[in-house]
C-alpha cells in the first residue's frame, strides 16, 4: 500500500493528507475525532453565533474537550473571521479564538492534540501573530490567488484553496478548483490544500497533480457512519441530491452553497432577510442551518452541501475510508507514471 507523505503531513503530524472541513454550526467533535483516529486531520467547528457569547464559548469548549477525549491524534478548530461594515472583527470571532488559545495554555495535554487553527471568511490579520506565538499551525481558507499571496505574506502556515463548488460558505470570486488550485500553488510556497469537489482517491490524486499537498472535504465526511450527531434526514437529503439540486445563495460571509429548498429560495435573487439588520439576518441564517442539521428540517432549514453530493450515494466508515482513499490516490499516481513512455536517449 502506497503511503503519501509530504510536507503537509509532516508539518501537521498526520498519516494521510486528508482533512475534514469545518462543518458548523452544529456538533462535530465525534466526527472530528473519527477522522483524526483514521490518520487524517479532524476539525471541530464553532457553534454558531448565539445571542449569549459566553454560552457559545461554553459549548465550543465542551465540543473541543469531547473531541480531545476521543482521539490521541492531532485535530483542528475552524473559526470564521466575521467583519462588520467598518472592517472591525465581530465579537464572536475574537471570543472563540481567544478561548482556544486560553484552553491550550491551561492544559498541556490538550495543547499536544489541538495543534491547528483554521480561519476562513475575513482576513485574520489581527490574530496571525498570537496564533503563531501560541505555537499553533495556522491554516487560512482563500478563494483567490491574491488572497493566497496575502495570507502567505502575513505569515499563515497553510493555505486552503476553496473552489466555488464547495459546500457551505463559498468564495466570492466564484473560481472553481481546476482553475484555482494550479494558480495558487504557482504563487505561494506554503502547503496548499484543495477544498471543493474532492471525494475519493482519484480526486486526491488530481489535487496532488495540480500542486496541492492534500485535500479538505466536508460533504464526503458528513455522509459517514460516524456522523451520529446530525439528523438522519439531513444525510438522506444529501444522498438523494442529483446534479443541479444545489444552489448558491447569500450566506453569512458571502455566497453559500446548499440544496434548493424553501429556505434557500428565500435568499436567492431577492433576499427576504434584507429588511432585518445585519446581526438579525446573520442569526436567522445560522439558526436555520443549525435547525436542518440538528432537527432534520430539510425544507425550511438551510441544507449546506457541496456539488459533490450528487456523486455520493452511500455512507462511508471513516476508519476504513481514509486509509483506502490514500492508497487509491497512490495507486492512481503510480499507475499513471507507469503508462508514461520514455523517449529513447539520443545516440
Amino acid at each position: 500500500m502506497g503511503l503519501i507523505s509530504n510536507r503537509y503531513t509532516q508539518l501537521v503530524g498526520i498519516e494521510h493528507p486528508i482533512v475534514q472541513e469545518g462543518l458548523g454550526p452544529f456538533r462535530t467533535p465525534k466526527l472530528a475525532a473519527a477522522v483524526s483516529n483514521a490518520g487524517g486531520l479532524g476539525t471541530v467547528s464553532m457553534p454558531g453565533m448565539p445571542v449569549n457569547l459566553d454560552e457559545g464559548a461554553r459549548t465550543f469548549r465542551e465540543h473541543i474537550e469531547e473531541c480531545a477525549s476521543l482521539t490521541k491524534g492531532p485535530f483542528a478548530v475552524n473559526i470564521p473571521v466575521g467583519i462588520d461594515g467598518n472592517g472591525k472583527v465581530l465579537p464572536f470571532t475574537d471570543t472563540y479564538i481567544r478561548l482556544v488559545l486560553s484552553m491550550r495554555r491551561q492544559d498541556a495535554s490538550l495543547a499536544r492534540k489541538l495543534t491547528v487553527m483554521t480561519t476562513s471568511a475575513g482576513f485574520p490579520g489581527p490574530y496571525i501573530g498570537i496564533i503563531k506565538d501560541a505555537g499553533m499551525i495556522h491554516q487560512h481558507k482563500v478563494g483567490s490567488t491574491r488572497q493566497a499571496v496575502k495570507a502567505q505574506e502575513a505569515g499563515v502556515d497553510v493555505v486552503i484553496a476553496a473552489g466555488f463548488e464547495m459546500g457551505g460558505h463559498a468564495p466570492s470570486k466564484m473560481v472553481h478548483t481546476f482553475v484555482l488550485i494550479p494558480s495558487i500553488t504557482e504563487a505561494v510556497d506554503v502547503p496548499v490544500l484543495l477544498t471543493g469537489g474532492a471525494r475519493d482517491g482519484r480526486t486526491l490524486a488530481a489535487a496532488l497533480a495540480m500542486g496541492a499537498d492534500g485535500v479538505a472535504m466536508g460533504t464526503r465526511f458528513i455522509l459517514s457512519e460516524e456522523n451520529v450527531d446530525w439528523h438522519p434526514a439531513y444525510l438522506q437529503a444529501l444522498l438523494d441530491a442529483q446534479e443541479g439540486d444545489d444552489v448558491a445563495f447569500d450566506g453569512v460571509y458571502g455566497p453559500c452553497r446548499g440544496l434548493k429548498n424553501a429556505a434557500s429560495a428565500r435568499l436567492v435573487g431577492h433576499d427576504e432577510t434584507a429588511h432585518l439588520d445585519a446581526v438579525e439576518a446573520t442569526r436567522w441564517k445560522i439558526e436555520s442551518m443549525q435547525r436542518a442539521q440538528s432537527e432534520g428540517d430539510v425544507v425550511n432549514g438551510l441544507v449546506l452541501t457541496g456539488q459533490v453530493a450528487s456523486a455520493i450515494s452511500s455512507l462511508i466508515r471513516i476508519s476504513e475510508f481514509i486509509p483506502a482513499m490514500a492508497a487509491e490516490a497512490a495507486a492512481v499516481l503510480e499507475g499513471l507514471a507507469a503508462k508514461i513512455s520514455r523517449a529513447p536517449a539520443p545516440r
